[in-house]
This record gives structure tokens, sequence and C-alpha cells, in this order.
């Protein structure tokens, strides 16, 4: 795809929050400014793993918002030379001063799974990552980070007051439900983030009269448009057999034969 690095940014744009009005984990949401503003040079944008473009973008937003300053991007916290972690970022909006932390995700939602916690159903589509270790990780190791002793040197160094700064999360993610399965309820997260679905190989012939598209992984932000080189179901069935084998579950672009466009992953498991 051409240009893509203003098509990934449009797309996380467009990505809603994980969570809307309510508070999960007692994590609050920072709400995004949509305003898309242009850029001359997609070559400033030079992170190739998904995480780390997506702060990228979130600097460059930020860059160009009239209300927000960037204090400090990626501030490592080091204890006896050691880093001990990082701050996403540290923001002044307006009179405000945030820590905020920055995740963007693809969660599928396993039934399977023997849980009466809702949250414990979403994972990585090579179930390596699920959302509760993340909330945990967020909640037990990220955020406390501020508050270490280590922290507030740094803090110091910057004129920071520890007891002004508020911390926010930017907690985005694409969901995607099991095949043929869309009534689930999924709250307390935001119902706007399913995107898809998701089928696993096995079942894959249920898809032959789709045409399809394997996006590189920064191109999963990206919002699905006609201008790639689709290929046949049998031409996709031998590349997906060697995702496959490799037990990894690589994101497809579907195109139906009438002309409509979907996302979804195709899963070993």
């Amino acid at each position: 795809m051409k240009n893509n690095t203003k098509l990934q940014y449009n797309g996380l744009l467009n990505t809603p929050n994980l969570w809307a009005s309510s508070v999960v984990f007692n994590l609050k949401q920072f709400q995004l400014e949509k305003q898309q503003f242009s850029f001359q040079d997609s070559s400033n944008f030079k992170e190739i793993r998904l995480g780390k473009r997506v702060e990228e973008f979130l600097s460059f937003q930020f860059t160009h918002s009239d209300d927000i300053d960037i204090i400090s991007k990626n501030l490592q916290i080091k204890k006896e030379k050691i880093t001990i972690g990082e701050l996403d970022f540290l923001l002044k909006n307006k009179s405000k001063y945030i820590h905020l932390e920055v995740v963007y995700k693809f969660y599928l939602y396993d039934p399977n799974i023997n849980s009466n916690n809702s949250l414990k159903h979403w994972i990585g589509p090579n179930r390596k990552d699920t959302l509760s270790f993340k909330l945990n990780k967020l909640k037990e190791k990220q955020l406390p980070l501020l508050y270490s002793n280590q922290c507030k040197a740094a803090l110091k160094n910057l004129k920071l007051d520890i007891e002004q700064i508020e911390q926010l999360v930017c907690y985005k993610a694409q969901l995607f439900l099991p095949f043929d399965k869309s009534a689930i309820d999924i709250e307390p997260l935001n119902k706007a983030c399913i995107i898809g679905f998701y089928l696993s190989y096995s079942n894959i012939d249920t898809l032959k009269s789709y045409q399809f598209f394997i996006p590189e992984k920064l191109d999963w932000l990206v919002i699905p448009h006609h201008k790639v080189d689709w290929m046949s179901f049998n031409e996709i069935k031998i590349q997906l057999s060697n995702f496959i084998n490799e037990e990894y579950s690589p994101m497809v672009w579907l195109k139906s034969p009438n002309d409509k466009l979907l996302k979804c992953f195709i899963t070993f498991w």
C-alpha cells in the first residue's frame, strides 16, 4: 500500500477507546483529539513496532494541539544505572499535568475460557497476550512507577509536583468476535471497538467466495480499502497455511462478492 503511514495515522484516530464512559479497573481514559493534522514527510515516522508507531502518532498529535504541551516522552526511570521502567508521556493540558500510558491492542473473544470474569475472555490472536494481564500490569507496575523514589528524582529535575499529576491511559483496541457469534455481551467494554471476526484456519472453506489481502503488522491499524492487490481463495490458502504452521494468526482483509470490506483474523487454534 502506498502512503500507508497516513492511513495508519487515520486508523489510529478512528479507533475508539476500549472503554468509554465507564472506568475499568479504576483506570480513567484520556480523550484523544480526533482532528487529523496533515504531514508532508512520512519518513519522520521511523518506528517499525506497532506500539511505538502509535506513540509516534500521539506525539505528532500532541505537538499540533493548541491545548497540550509535551513535557517528556519515554522518560526512562533508572535504579543504579538499570532501567526499571519508563513513563510514556508527561503532558501539560492547559493547567493540568498528566502522566499518560499508551496501549493499542488487538483482542479476540474466546468463549471457551473458563472464567466468570468477562475481561479474561479477551486474548491476543496468538494467545500470548491477554487483556486482564495488561490491565494488571498497568495497575501494578506501570502506573505505580510514578510514585517510586527513582521517579521522584526525575520529576524534581522537571520541576513537577507529583501531587498535581493526574494519571490517565490512552487504551485503544480492535476487538474481534468468533465467526457467526455477534450476540456477545462485552460490557464494560466499548461496543464500537468491535471491528470484525475471527475464524480458525480449519474452517477456512467458509470464506471460499471472498477475496483476500494480508496486511503487514503496522497496517493492522489501517481501515480496509479497495486499493490493494486482492488474492483468490486458492492463492491465499497456501500463504495462510505457512502462517498456521508457525502457529501465527494473521490479520486478513476480506472482500465479499458484493464488495463489502471486512477485517478478520485467521487463527491457528
